[in-house]
């Protein structure tokens, strides 16, 4: 098997093409990607429901809008945290992903996280790809790869980030922000 180029902490932003409506639009934060696979949540797809409403416990440490995010179509009964911890060492129950960003262990007591936590979101689900399966959408043209940001893990405005975050990108590809909703109606 051929190695694979790690693209863990990066974002996959959906290209105007992606036909999937599940990601329509979407932002992914890639958690982990080796030959094995690749498993991300989508960054922009709150829901109705509070943290308080299914981790009571954490509602007080999510950050604003306070909701669960959709983190993908797979396993939507499941509960992910991913948290923004500044600085070189992480606590107990996070696991640093990529520069400040990682993930939170939600069995560990809020109390011994809460000082140490920048931003938290919780995502119910995930997105998940097979060996090779993400890198065959890459060749097909269906992501755009940039950089991540911490900032983006706890956007108030989650609804504007694929703007965002295409804005922020140099030459082109910060044009495929204006991209209307819908062509057909330019």
């Amino acid at each position: 098997m051929t190695e694979v180029s790690s693209l863990t902490g990066r974002l996959l932003v959906a290209t105007p093409a992606l036909a999937d409506p599940n990601f329509d639009r979407a932002v992914v934060l890639l958690l982990d990607h080796d030959d094995e696979g690749s498993l991300g949540v989508v960054l922009n797809r709150p829901t109705p429901v509070t943290v308080g409403d299914v981790l009571a416990s954490w509602a007080d440490l999510a950050g604003e809008p306070g909701v669960v995010f959709q983190g993908g179509p797979v396993s939507l009964d499941a509960a992910l945290g991913v948290a923004v911890i500044p600085g070189d060492e992480g606590p107990l129950g996070w696991r640093r992903v990529h520069g400040a960003i990682g993930v939170v262990d939600l069995e560990t007591p809020p109390e011994l996280l809460g000082p140490a936590l920048g931003s938290l979101r919780i995502f119910a689900g995930y997105a998940g790809w097979g060996p090779g399966q993400l890198e065959t959408e890459l060749g097909d043209g269906a992501w755009y790869v940039v950089e991540s940001e911490p900032g983006d893990v706890s956007s108030p405005t989650p609804e504007t980030l694929w703007r965002q975050v295409l804005r922020r990108q140099r030459g082109e590809l910060a044009m495929i922000a204006t991209y209307p909703d819908d062509p057909s109606l330019n």
